[in-house]
């Protein structure tokens, strides 16, 4: 169920840091706490193949999106152990040593559950018996928090493919503009480019320039 344009679940869910440190983070609280926005991405494993090269490319664009006043925060359904396992395994052997922002170890299911990302299939046979299928990790699902922990976008990739980082960073723009400045952002609009009112004169006004 998308819940975009809705609040973000306030769940406390088991971290690790990059030091080794257990945490306990309700991504809501991180927005709403420290009057940021949030990104959080799922990932389905820990020592995987298109996995790393995520998190490595997030870790790239970190002080972009920290100039953007914006969190990253990973997250999978390995254990903590697992993480901080996998921060301590050199790139060059496939690990994400050099990853410094928190990743969630949502071992429980409780938040990925509730956002329904989990690659899981209920089935149930001729007698009503229940059984499961599926991997029951997440999928690449990915959502971006406002200050007050409105969601104003999510995602969902399967498992194959990888993400563009640089469109949440397009995302962020669009969306601080608009929060700065009351315009809409258009097909394609990137930091710089024109925007439009919200009404007739104004996309009138901009499908003509354009």
């Amino acid at each position: 169920m998308a819940i975009v344009g809705k609040k973000f679940p306030s769940v406390s869910i088991d971290a690790m840091s990059d030091m080794g440190d257990d945490l306990k983070i309700n991504v809501f609280e991180e927005a709403v706490s420290k009057n940021k926005k949030v990104l959080l991405f799922w990932y389905p494993k820990d020592f995987t193949f298109v996995c790393p090269t995520e998190l490595h490319a997030f870790q790239a664009a970190l002080p972009e999106f920290e100039q953007r006043n914006t969190i990253v925060i990973g997250a999978s359904c390995d254990t903590n152990e697992v993480h901080f396992a996998w921060l301590n395994t050199p790139k060059d052997n496939g690990g994400i040593e050099g990853v410094t922002y928190p990743i969630l170890a949502d071992t429980h299911r409780q938040l990925s559950g509730i956002l329904d990302i989990l690659d899981q299939e209920v089935n149930y046979d001729e007698e009503g018996n229940e059984s499961f299928s599926g991997s029951n990790v997440s999928f690449r699902a990915t959502y971006l928090i406002d200050e007050t922990g409105k969601v104003f976008h999510e995602s969902v990739n399967d498992m194959p493919v990888g993400r563009n980082v640089k469109e949440y960073l397009r995302l962020i723009d669009a969306y601080a503009h608009v929060q700065k400045h009351g315009e809409v952002c258009p097909a394609n609009w990137e930091e710089g480019k024109e925007a439009m009112n919200a009404n007739r004169t104004g996309v009138a006004e901009y499908l003509a320039a354009n």
